[in-house]
């Protein structure tokens, strides 16, 4: 579910690892790459989610600290390791390369860290185009991903659809709010499982994604009756 609320440790499992511990990990599933993000003021790479709402720029990731790299911030980002192998940032860029021959979009599934141990499933987007910029200090790869639309996935054996269709991204800052505001329980009955965050208004009938009063946190179940509710 889009927006669901998860542990690291659910997230971990919902990918069949014991860890993630790369931010970048491109084919960790047949179907799709998996990306971690996060917007707050110590993450240590400047992702973001753009005005339009549906297109996350996610900064690529540095040189891994060594005894040769003491100061990874001040070494370009590397596309090639060593051995001449692709980093992740590589493979993500080889994979862009390959769309814009004509080939489908990567898809990548993007996790945000709300507080620590806190993580949202922003959703399936594809991987649509790179660049490289300076940043005043040295030149780092960013990365541009858009919403997808109605993807669909093999999760364990059976199909799982994800209607992402005219949905709006919920910045994170907002999301921190609303965790603190509802304690991480569904504001209607009181659980703490399987929960998500909600529009309180949906956004396709003119509800808005940039205010915490109409952003809270709901179960599975009372987002059902939510839902049947609404005409």
């Amino acid at each position: 579910m889009l927006d669901q609320i998860i542990s690291y440790l659910d997230m971990c499992r919902a990918e069949g690892s014991q860890q993630i511990q790369k931010g970048m990990n491109f084919g960790i599933n047949p179907q799709y790459s998996v990306i971690l993000m996060s917007q707050r003021s110590n993450a240590p790479y400047r992702d973001k989610i753009l005005r339009d709402g549906i297109t996350v720029e996610y900064e690529g990731h540095d040189e891994p600290k060594n005894a040769s790299t003491k100061s990874p911030k001040k070494v370009d980002q590397p596309r090639y390791n060593t051995t001449g192998k692709p980093t992740e940032n590589g493979k993500f860029i080889d994979a862009v390369i390959s769309y814009k021959k004509g080939n489908p979009p990567r898809l990548v599934k993007i996790y945000e860290k709300i507080i620590r141990g806190v993580w949202s499933l922003k959703g399936f987007f594809n991987l649509v185009d790179y660049k490289m910029v300076h940043d005043g200090n040295r030149n780092v790869f960013i990365f541009t991903l858009t919403l997808s639309s109605n993807v669909i996935v093999e999760d364990k054996g059976s199909t799982r659809a994800f209607d992402q269709d005219q949905t709006r991204l919920i910045p994170s800052d907002i999301k921190k709010k609303v965790w603190e505001r509802d304690r991480g329980k569904c504001v209607l009955c009181g659980s703490s499982t399987n929960i998500h965050f909600d529009h309180d208004l949906p956004y396709s009938k003119g509800g808005s994604s940039i205010t915490e009063r109409n952003i809270r946190i709901l179960c599975a179940d009372c987002n059902l009756k939510k839902s049947n509710k609404i005409e």
